[in-house]
């Protein structure tokens, strides 16, 4: 199994030891190192700042929103870093929400599917720099030839600087089961957010219907799994989960809308229905507190790793016999980081 270091989002600042969080992280054998954005800060930036003092980990986004670029503008930044990181390159998307996407940039969300099935193409005939770049499909047309406002007079491009390569791998942030076995489908990753083992045979099915499909690009030998894991050596392991349960709590009530919540539904296939259904409720009402409280210790537990050196040794196997090739950890200081890599 491999490890990468995910930074994710800033808060209200910038992360303040991310510099040197990055250049632990390959210090100590890392594989990759990435980046998130919401609403606030985004993934290029900080990607490209940090990951110019390393020279050997892969940087990636995990995840760059579909709706914040066009697929061509999204193409661009990746062949660019690509170029400046010597091929390190790894392109994460998703799709976010309906509240990020529709009140943040203003983009309509319906038909998630066959939008990502749209982008990535188009992606990929960016980077791929065959021919001028058309597309017909209704959610991302080049060049765009009708509407409001639309000269008509669009031309279809090639991208100016040749790629450094024309497969950058593309990884998608999935989370229910349509989703996921379209990632297997069409993608080279899958980047799990919520990810247990006691739930891999469901994964597994949802993951092998896209493999089998006509035109899957990979394999199951030869596609990742990338999977975000907050991993804690400690002795104290309730502290530990009182630490990471107020995040529970705002993704499942609070990182989404009350109509459409993926978080919270697929807290609801690991079996937590009643107590997602709860904490949705409190969060909704503006008491916070409460909605915390609400969650209880297996639900935090479900998705981390933690305990002693042996257990989360012990932990790390199970992960990896699940499936997971990428073990993605939200460390935030330099000795979890080194313990970690001793431990993998």
């Amino acid at each position: 199994m491999k490890l990468g270091l995910q930074l994710g989002y800033w808060g209200a600042g910038p992360i303040p030891n991310a510099a040197e969080l990055v250049v632990a992280a390959e210090d100590a054998g890392f594989d990759s190192v990435f980046t998130a954005e919401s609403w606030g800060s985004d993934c290029y930036t900080p990607l490209a700042w940090w990951g110019s003092q390393t020279s050997r980990v892969r940087l990636g986004t995990a995840v760059a929103q579909l709706s914040a670029r066009p697929p061509t503008s999204l193409a661009m930044a990746a062949l660019t870093l690509d170029h400046l990181s010597g091929g390190r390159h790894v392109i994460g998307l998703g799709v976010s929400g309906p509240q990020v996407v529709e009140g943040w940039y203003g983009q309509p969300f319906g038909k998630p599917l066959a939008r990502t099935r749209e982008y990535v193409q188009v992606v990929r005939n960016v980077l791929a720099r065959e021919a001028p770049v058309t597309n017909d499909g209704p959610h991302y047309r080049l060049p765009l030839a009708d509407g409001d406002g639309v000269t008509g007079l669009g031309k279809a491009l090639k991208p100016i600087t040749h790629p450094l390569r024309a497969d950058i791998p593309i990884w998608l942030g999935a989370e229910g089961p349509r989703n996921v076995a379209q990632t297997a489908e069409i993608a080279d990753g899958w980047l799990a957010v919520f990810y247990t083992p006691r739930l891999a045979g469901m994964f597994d099915n949802w993951l092998d219907e896209g493999f089998a499909r006509p035109h899957a690009r990979r394999t199951r030998a030869d596609f990742e799994i990338a999977a975000n894991a907050q991993c804690v050596v400690t002795d104290d392991v309730g502290a530990a989960l009182e630490r990471y349960r107020p995040s529970t709590a705002l993704y499942v009530g609070g990182m989404g809308a009350k109509e459409k919540n993926f978080h919270a539904d697929l807290y609801r296939r690991m079996g937590y229905g009643d107590v997602v259904d709860e904490v949705s409720r409190l969060f909704l009402s503006d008491r916070k507190a409460e909605a915390v409280a609400a969650v209880p210790d297996e639900m935090v537990r479900e998705t981390m790793l933690v305990g002693t050196r042996d257990e989360v040794r012990a932990q790390i196997g199970q992960w990896e016999a699940a499936g997971v090739t990428t073990l993605m950890v939200t460390a935030r200081d330099v000795g979890t980081i080194r313990e970690l890599a001793a431990l993998v």
